[in-house]
């Protein structure tokens, strides 16, 4: 005799769908504090960070030539901060490639009568304590003569006794681009031949020696002027110096026509994330 199933047959499980959280939409003021965040890292990252700095003149080349967009960091150099305590920093040595704002006594104002200041891309050559002189363009430093292939050789074609014999042409407003004030303080920093460069204070030139307004026109960078030093091009297009001079709205409008046009055949494409040194 066979036994019946006593248990009752089971229902089929009834499966619940998964229901898709609601999406929520995005108010007006969170859209604004996204954009605002956005800015705000995007500002402190310009300012205290990195920055954007375009090449004006050939005082550097070949290094550095003009139309070179320079992303430059602004924390390596800087005086060091409590509030950023795992930032690296360090002070600024022999053939460091720096930014710094151009020393002078007094800014000249700008159409709005505010200070000006200019920013400038040099090579550092001589650090606080060092004995500097320059023999047939050569510079010889605390005695020792330097190896720069990346400077300008000077020949019987460029030789200019300032220039390649520096210091014992000692500076004269009259000397191209020398200032006054450096030519009344330059004799006081001169011992045995050298220039002795001060405490807190820098001695700068450009790569193109015969084309650089330089520490040898207006004198030492003091270390708070100095801002950082270059990392790399982003981007390089040919362009001419005259360029950068043209201060007109005009002016401005009709190269940024031209380089939209010629955009493509204009930029150097292998100075590209070229890095600077």
């Amino acid at each position: 005799m066979s036994k019946k199933n006593s248990r009752a047959p089971r229902e089929p499980s009834k499966i619940q769908p998964e229901l898709s959280p609601a999406r929520a939409e995005e108010t007006p003021f969170e859209a604004v504090a996204s954009i605002c965040s956005v800015l705000v890292v995007g500002l402190f990252i310009l300012t205290f960070i990195a920055q954007n700095f375009v090449i004006p003149s050939g005082s550097m080349e070949k290094t550095l030539l003009v139309g070179d967009h320079l992303v430059v960091d602004r924390i390596t150099l800087a005086p060091p901060a409590k509030w950023m305590p795992l930032v690296h920093y360090r002070e600024p040595r022999h053939n460091d490639i720096v930014v710094f704002i151009k020393p002078v006594a007094e800014p000249e104002p700008d159409a709005e009568g505010k200070p000006q200041y200019f920013f400038l891309v040099k090579r550092l050559i001589g650090v606080p304590g060092d004995h500097i002189h320059l023999r047939d363009g050569i510079v010889i430093l605390n005695g020792v003569a330097q190896a720069q292939p990346h400077a300008q050789p000077t020949t019987s074609d460029n030789y200019q006794e300032f220039l390649d014999e520096f210091p014992s042409v000692p500076p004269y407003p009259q000397t191209g681009g020398a200032t006054e004030g450096w030519a009344v303080d330059f004799p006081n920093h001169v011992v045995n031949g050298d220039l002795v460069v001060p405490p807190s204070m820098y001695f700068m030139m450009g790569d193109n020696r015969h084309n650089s307004l330089d520490s040898r026109f207006w004198g030492f960078v003091p270390r708070q002027n100095i801002v950082g030093r270059p990392l790399f091009n982003y981007w390089s297009y040919d362009t001419p110096e005259s360029v950068y001079e043209q201060t007109g709205v005009a002016a401005r409008i009709a190269w940024m026509g031209h380089v939209v046009l010629h955009f493509f055949g204009g930029t150097r494409w292998s100075r590209t994330f070229h890095l600077t040194r």
